[in-house]
């Protein structure tokens, strides 16, 4: 992990596209601002997290929607 010491509105660029600015510290609080391409998503960690699990679960569905049909078919013939 790269580590970075940045003051008050002094940013970091990542890249020719994505720039992150220290708008404000207010005791164990920073307040970050993000200028980034609409096609880069941006996400509180949590809620990255939750998006993941989510989608892993959709994705675990699937194979068993799939079997029912799979089954369904043969049924029918």
């Amino acid at each position: 992990m790269l580590v970075l010491t940045r003051k008050l509105n002094e940013a970091i660029q990542i890249g020719d596209d994505i720039e992150i600015t220290v708008l404000s510290v207010q005791g164990d609080q920073i307040k970050l601002g993000i200028k980034a391409p609409k096609e880069v998503e941006v996400h509180r960690k949590e809620v990255y997290l939750s998006i993941q699990e989510s989608n892993n679960e959709a994705a675990s569905i699937l194979p068993n929607i799939l079997d029912i049909l799979k089954n369904t078919s043969k049924n029918l013939k």
